[in-house]
Formats: C-alpha cells, structure tokens, sequence
C-alpha cells in the first residue's frame, strides 16, 4: 500500500494506529526501509514522497479501513 506521511500529524496518527497490527509493519522510501511502528524510524524517511508499507499479515477490516485515510 502507498502511503503519505507528510506532516507531524499524520506521522504520529499512523504510529498510533499502526500499534494496532499485532503483526511486522516497514515503511519503505527509497532503498530505506523502517519499522512502520517507530516514531523515530518514520522520522528519517524522505516524507515529502509517498512510502511503501508493507504488512506482514492480515491488517483486519478495522485496521485496514483506519490505514485508507494515509493512502495515496
């Protein structure tokens, strides 16, 4: 899924439903990957681009239905 990350407040919205998904989440930007649950991670990415989040199993309807308000 792209998503875009580009200010503080989408930033620590998506950390706080991401900690949500019991599963491994990276958020890629360029050769860059991160942990998608890490303020800090999310932080050095290039977030003026959208980024790449992978999940590592089934988000859930719920969750999946939060993440669709960062997609691009």
């Amino acid at each position: 899924m792209t998503i875009r990350l580009d200010t503080i407040d989408k930033v620590k919205g998506f950390v706080s439903t991401i900690l949500h998904f019991e599963g491994d989440a990276d958020l890629s930007s360029g050769r860059y990957t991160v942990d998608a649950k890490s303020i800090l991670g999310i932080f050095s990415l290039e977030l003026s681009q959208p980024l790449e989040l992978e999940l590592m199993g089934e988000p859930g309807p719920a969750l999946a239905e939060e993440l669709k308000r960062y997609s691009v």
